[in-house]
């Protein structure tokens, strides 16, 4: 597996906006934050980030808290930077000014726009991108939580679910379409977190090693919800809130997924409001918090029903071993050799991870590779010391 892939959640406070940049550079950028900040935080951000071209513009659905920067964006790349590829729609309008901005700007800056709908493929280069829904015909007479374009993005052994603001109806269809081939190593929580998205059946199917929740801190709405934390703890799932992790980046290299994060906070679901709130917007850099190990390569469906017994899925079984990071000696003490700085990794889950091939690296573009047959009991640590392991 060449290069990398990076997937950054952004703290837009109770909004989402999730930027994916591919092995070869290619950009996707999935919403765009609220409509009361008019994707300010997500224009500093990608600019703050280099992101010089849009190749993949893809609105979840057209409420305003995830449309709010679509027609700032567009104009931005079309006009002071690279361009946009072409937008993604689920192609149910929406009776707002945003909506209507959103599209006098694909118009005025002739951008392809697609609707978007179950059975498609985002031509991603290095990427396996396949939509999972909307279904046709649409979900509820057309509504447009229910009727989210849900995204899983595989890249080798590890893989991402994301999935709107779907809530009962549409998980239902995904879970009866798809089944285990949902199965992932993160997922994003549906409609940030509220009591009606990542319910039982599609976190059973689903299995994820972690799930990141985006929504702001003390929000009118109470996302995260209680029952929806009750269920991510119920299974002991690692979560991260941007509300208090700040900007979550996961990068894959095909086998393992490295997640950082700008600030340290609890992850434990029902601890999440036991962490510092962070600014939305906040542009500080992010540290290692984990490592998960990817659960085997996942094929997009031949067909939308879940009985084609010729749908090939390869090794869908879950692999419930997390790796985190429990104490980091960043600088060596005075008088001290270098050797003395290190990082501490623990096996939290409940089987031994084989970290034979594995690969640490610094911000100053150090790497070390753990060696072949060294293995990690549960809820032992291991140690590196600059390039020594112990």
């Amino acid at each position: 597996m060449n290069g990398s892939v990076d997937v950054h959640f952004i703290n837009v406070g109770q909004s989402v906006s999730t930027l994916i940049v591919g092995p070869s550079g290619e950009t996707m950028l999935v919403d765009t934050g609220h409509y009361r900040d008019d994707g300010e935080y997500v224009l500093e951000y990608l600019k703050a980030h280099n992101i010089t071209r849009i190749d993949y513009l893809v609105t979840s659905h057209n409420d305003a808290d995830h449309i709010g920067g679509n027609a700032q964006v567009i104009e931005y790349y079309e006009t002071q930077a690279n361009g946009i590829g072409a937008v993604y729609d689920p192609g149910i309008a929406a009776s707002t000014q945003t909506y209507q901005a959103y599209l006098d700007a694909v118009e005025q800056y002739n951008v392809t726009l697609y609707e978007t709908r179950a059975g498609d493929q985002i031509p991603f280069k290095g990427v396996n991108v396949s939509v999972l829904g909307p279904p046709e015909p649409y979900l509820e007479d057309g509504a447009r939580n229910e009727n989210s374009i849900v995204l899983k993005l595989g890249f080798g052994q590890t893989s991402f679910l994301l999935t709107g603001d779907a809530e009962q109806a549409e998980e239902e269809y995904l879970v009866n379409t798809y089944g285990d081939r949902l199965n992932v190593t993160v997922l994003k929580a549906g409609h940030h977190g509220s009591a009606s998205s990542t319910g039982t059946a599609l976190l059973d199917v689903a299995s994820p090693k972690a799930v990141i929740v985006s929504s702001g801190w003390n929000n009118q709405y109470g996302h995260p919800a209680t029952e929806t934390l009750e269920r991510l703890a119920a299974r002991d799932l690692p979560t991260y809130w941007t509300a208090t992790h700040g900007t979550i980046v996961l990068t894959s290299n095909g086998t393992t997924v490295t997640v950082k994060t700008q600030q340290a906070a609890p992850t434990d679901p029902m601890a999440l409001r036991d962490g510092e709130p962070i600014e939305p917007g906040t542009l500080t850099g992010v540290e290692i918090r984990a490592v998960l190990r990817g659960s085997g390569d996942w094929q997009a469906p031949t067909t939308t029903t879940s009985t084609d017994s010729t749908t090939t899925v390869a090794d869908g079984g879950v692999d419930p071993t997390t790796l985190d990071v429990v104490d980091v000696q960043a600088n060596a003490p005075e008088g001290q050799p270098a050797t003395a700085e290190y990082v501490v990794f623990k096996n939290t889950g409940n089987a031994t991870l084989d970290l034979g091939g594995w690969t640490v690296a610094d911000s100053a573009d150090h790497t070390y590779t753990i060696p072949d047959g060294v293995t990690l009991p549960p809820n032992e640590t291991i140690t590196l010391h600059t390039s020594v392991f112990s």
